[in-house]
């Protein structure tokens, strides 16, 4: 007979079915219409051109979402009987008793509530404490105490209940079992030392209840989890890099952690100590973030170099556009198509700006510049001529129609409003400013260094440029970028293929990016050892490339650590009590770690800092605008806001196939986020794992 909290639980999802099942069921219209349209798109999908895919499978994720949520609106409100909730407790106030379920949403059965984990004031008692500790919080207006008496997470999918997690022992089914069910041990789950084996949440197997930690016989056995100083990592292939001659480019592309950045920076500070003229803001690094930005600004002058400029490229156009184009309008405009911004960053559209300034006359003047800009944009004609030359079949005779009309369109609302006309400022893309700088070089000549004053004003003039994440910049970004170098050309370009994930920024490959630059002539060196990553994260996040990785074998790496598990929950209410209980003895045990838990979208990112907020995790933090802090403690944020940084541990949250379709696009920032990690690596999924993930965590166990 299974033990009686076994028992108790089984009993309960029973008596929950039993009230879900006497609710009548709602009506709902006639699915018939929704899979007759995602039959006339699968059709479409399967002779569609690769430049309308993107808008087709946009449609089919939209009737997708429609038709699920057509069949689920049969059921009754606030409860899906599959897995109606994921948490049970037990609540003594004023001598008596009575059971609050945790799930999804709220649904109040008779008796026996579901509440929404995310918004129920209840719900805090769950997250907030443990097992027999008297709480003390405000609902609904009033102070309610008691005790919490029964605290426990339950696995119910497919209407069965597969697993209970209490103080008592964790519970799981187990065919061989006479009673059919098992019992494990039931370790805390705990982050520490970056050594040691993965919990598996939600899970079975011969370590399901290990210590995410410690090692398998559930002993703390960690050294000094930092690194040294990033100097004391240089090794002899970097240091050949550092210190090749200060003329010239120099091309690195490498693994993530392979110390691309290290060596970018170190090269300025190598060439400003035989050339003081290096450290000053004729030297520039630009980076693909804010975040970047920051850190890259504070590790320069532990470098000894202090006058560097370190600048995104979106700052530093948007600078120099301000002052050489003074009537325009100021605004960025945020809901830019994909396809127009593709097209604006394209190698064609270069091309066709470069044939417009030479076949057609005009003076050296902002106005010309501005001319010149609109009409290329709004060139069909041009536009053919440029694509069939440089790159055919990029874009289908549709997507470019759509995309010129739109640029006609927002140049004539320009034109009127610097006409006079009544009307709010329109906006440009930040695309735009590229595009104008280059114009400017094309028609005018240099950009100036203090405006736009024609013969009588300097260059702008950099000693060295330094291009970090270049694989994410478009080839006209940087040709303006190299286009403001001295006679010395000293330059130096930093990136990795595999972690391009900016689609329409025109990067294909490094062959065709440096012809494009016109150094088709450059050597690229390649940095091959991981020093971020341990041996186990490095292997996953290679994996998870499948055909994108560039070389067969996995990186060379210097560390070894824990496996990456998968971490599977029926919900998100459940990953955020794991991650907390978790996460809040990290805090304790180790204050200095920093942790990142990285979600595909905005919404779970600010589902899951609601969540670890309220289950008051220590120095737990939402960064939305790339404001990280580099402080210990926890960062929730989206995959895209942590290029180009890293963290002691990392939380990979919701990689499913839903999230995480199996796209070069999808493998790509799957590969950027679990390649964040130093020490250790925690995926999760509610839905079904992604395909990538699945194959990665296959490969990573056998």
């Amino acid at each position: 007979m299974p033990d009686p909290i076994v028992r108790e639980e089984l009993a309960l999802l029973d008596r929950v079915e039993a009230l879900l099942a006497a609710r009548p069921p709602a009506a709902v219209p006639s699915e018939a219409p929704l899979v007759a349209e995602l039959e006339e798109l699968r059709r479409a999908l399967r002779d569609a051109k690769t430049e309308d895919r993107a808008a087709l499978l946009q449609q089919w994720d939209r009737y997708t979402l429609l038709l699920r949520q057509l069949r689920t609106a049969a059921r009754p409100p606030g409860a899906d009987p599959d897995s109606p909730y994921f948490a049970h407790m037990r609540l003594r106030e004023n001598g008596a008793e009575h059971d609050v379920l945790l799930g999804k949403s709220t649904c109040m059965l008779p008796g026996l509530p579901i509440v929404d984990w995310r918004n129920a004031p209840v719900s805090r008692v769950f997250y907030r404490y443990r097992q027999g500790e008297e709480y003390e919080e405000e609902m609904a207006g009033r102070l309610r105490t008691g005790e919490l008496t029964v605290r426990r997470t339950v696995a119910v999918r497919g209407r069965r209940l597969e697993r209970v997690e209490a103080p008592e022992g964790v519970f799981r089914t187990d065919p061989d079992a006479p009673d059919g069910w098992s019992r494990v041990a039931a370790p805390a789950p705990r982050l520490a030392g970056g050594q040691g084996a993965a919990l598996r949440a939600h899970d079975v197997g011969a370590h399901a209840g290990r210590r995410l930690g410690t090692d398998r016989m559930g002993v703390r056995r960690r050294a000094d989890k930092h690194l040294p100083d990033i100097a004391g990592l240089i090794d002899p292939a970097q240091f050949d890099l550092i210190t090749r001659p200060s003329s010239g480019f120099l091309v690195v592309r490498g693994v993530a952690g392979s110390g691309k950045t290290t060596v970018a920076l170190h090269r300025i500070a190598y060439l400003a100590y035989d050339d003081p003229s290096v450290d000053s803001a004729r030297t520039m690094v630009v980076v693909f973030s804010p975040a970047l930005r920051d850190y890259v600004s504070h590790v320069l002058p532990a470098l000894g170099v202090h006058r560097v400029a370190v600048r995104t490229f979106r700052e530093w156009a948007a600078e120099q556009c301000r002052r050489l184009f003074p009537l325009l309008p100021r605004r960025l405009r945020e809901d830019t198509p994909a396809v127009v911004q593709r097209l604006k960053l394209h190698p064609a559209t270069l091309a066709a700006l470069e044939t417009h300034v030479r076949r057609t006359p005009g003076a050296a003047t902002a106005a010309q510049v501005m001319d010149d800009w609109t009409s290329v944009l709004a060139d069909r004609a041009l536009l053919e001529e440029a694509l069939a030359a440089t790159a055919p079949g990029d874009f289908g005779p549709e997507a470019l129609g759509r995309a010129v009309d739109w640029c006609r369109r927002r140049a004539e609302e320009l034109s009127a409003w610097r006409s006079g006309e009544p009307g709010d400022e329109p906006e440009i893309d930040a695309e735009d400013q590229a595009l104008l700088l280059r114009a400017w070089q094309l028609r005018v000549g240099p950009l100036p260094a203090r405006g736009p004053r024609g013969d009588a004003s300097e260059p702008l003039c950099y000693r060295h440029l330094a291009v970090d994440e270049v694989q994410d910049f478009s080839p006209l970004e940087v040709r303006v970028l190299l286009d403001c170098l001295d006679d010395r050309r000293s330059v130096t370009l930093a990136g990795d293929t595999q972690q391009h994930v900016v689609e329409h920024g025109g990067f294909t490959s490094w062959a065709a990016f440096l012809a494009r630059l016109g150094i088709a002539g450059a050597e690229v060196q390649t940095l091959d050892t991981s020093y971020r990553c341990t041996h186990e994260i490095a292997a996953f996040a290679v994996a998870l490339l499948g055909d994108l990785r560039e070389d067969p074998a996995p990186p060379r790496t210097v560390r070894s650590g824990p496996p990456v598990e998968l971490f599977r929950f029926t919900d998100h209410g459940a990953c955020v009590a794991h991650l907390a209980a978790a996460l809040t003895e990290l805090a304790f045990q180790e204050p200095l770690a920093s942790v990142a838990v990285l979600a595909p979208t905005r919404e779970l990112a600010a589902l899951y800092h609601r969540g670890l907020e309220t289950a008051e995790v220590p120095r737990v933090r939402r960064v939305a605008h790339q404001d990280f802090t580099f402080a210990p403690g926890v960062e929730v944020t989206e995959i895209e806001q942590v290029k180009g940084l890293e963290f002691d541990y990392v939380v990979l949250v919701e990689a499913s196939a839903a999230e995480f379709p199996d796209t070069p696009a999808s493998r790509r920032r799957l590969h950027v986020a679990a390649s964040r990690a130093i020490h250790q690596l925690w995926v999760t999924s509610v839905g079904t794992p992604s395909a990538p993930v699945r194959a990665a965590a296959a490969a990573s166990s056998s």
